[in-house]
């Protein structure tokens, strides 16, 4: 599946701002076997006096933009065009919940993909009780880790609303948990501490999602979506497998990846600093368009 991506991030400051500094973090992943990007361009308004980019640990491409000179609003957009090359998940040959323990404490790779690095707490999520006694009751004698997973995927989606009043981007995972309601983010956020908290490695997956509008309705420009999701180490054969609590799937064709860490803060869109007098207001909008 051959898409065009379309990003656009506004800021509009209520006094003029200077001295920023921005990570960015908004380029589509090349990724083997799941997705290729054929070309890729961003575009910042005004011009910074300092960009350059980098690939940080866990693989995803970032712009850094440093402002010297005030200005009153800021704008970030990319456009793009990847090819999703993701197939259906499969024959299960995951391991049990105590075969993959063996196989973790075997696992002396310490690279971006290890599982160690998703096992234990992250900035934005803790290892809760409750959350974790909430993700045991997936585990069943003889289940697979990818059926567990799934199984948590589904419940996720059942037991929680989707509600972008519930919650802010600094909610606490525990607090999302006990609202029952929140946003992707929250949801991922969940399901990763309730596996983290039965030492199944789990991390966050940003990306975007193309939307399909409800029958005999039109499209709406900018309606699609970034979006997150959950990878979970499923085993030494099968490695790392994605999961959308969300929309209560596997990641598809449909799911394209920006980047993966341990949670939201590895992979925040853009992220830094500034000098300011006053608040901001922000706008986004989202295109992913089938080519292909």
């Amino acid at each position: 599946m051959l898409y065009d991506i379309r990003l656009q991030l506004d800021y509009a400051y209520d006094a003029p701002v200077s001295g920023g500094r921005h990570l960015v973090r908004v380029f589509p992943a090349n990724l083997p076997g799941i997705q290729r990007v054929v070309a890729a361009s961003l575009t910042v308004d005004p011009q910074p006096a300092e960009r350059s980019e980098f690939v940080d640990f866990f693989g995803t491409r970032v712009a850094a933009l440093a402002y010297r000179n005030a200005h009153e609003a800021l704008e970030i957009a990319i456009a793009a065009r990847v090819e999703v090359l993701r197939g259906d998940p499969g024959i299960d040959f995951t391991p049990t919940l105590e075969t993959l323990h063996a196989e973790i404490a075997g696992n002396w790779d310490m690279g971006s993909l290890s599982p160690h690095h998703f096992l234990s707490p992250s900035p934005r999520v803790a290892i809760d009780p409750a959350i974790t006694a909430y993700a045991r009751s997936s585990v069943r004698q003889g289940i697979s880790v990818r059926e567990m997973a799934h199984d948590l995927c589904l419940r996720i989606h059942a037991d929680f609303a989707y509600d972008g009043e519930a919650t802010l981007v600094d909610t606490p995972v525990t607090e999302a948990f006990g609202l029952r309601r929140g946003v992707c983010q929250d949801f991922a956020h969940i399901m990763i501490a309730g596996l983290r908290g039965l030492g199944v490695p789990a991390g966050y997956v940003s990306g975007f999602l193309r939307t399909i509008p409800p029958a005999g309705e039109e499209r709406l420009e900018g309606a699609d979506a970034m979006h997150a999701w959950v990878k979970v180490w499923c085993g030494r054969e099968t490695g790392w497998v994605e999961f959308d609590p969300t929309n209560a799937m596997f990641a598809g064709q449909d799911h394209i990846v920006i980047g993966y860490g341990r949670d939201y803060s590895d992979v925040t869109p853009i992220v830094g600093m500034l000098r300011s007098a006053g608040g901001q207001e922000t706008t986004q909008a989202v295109d992913v368009l089938e080519v292909g």
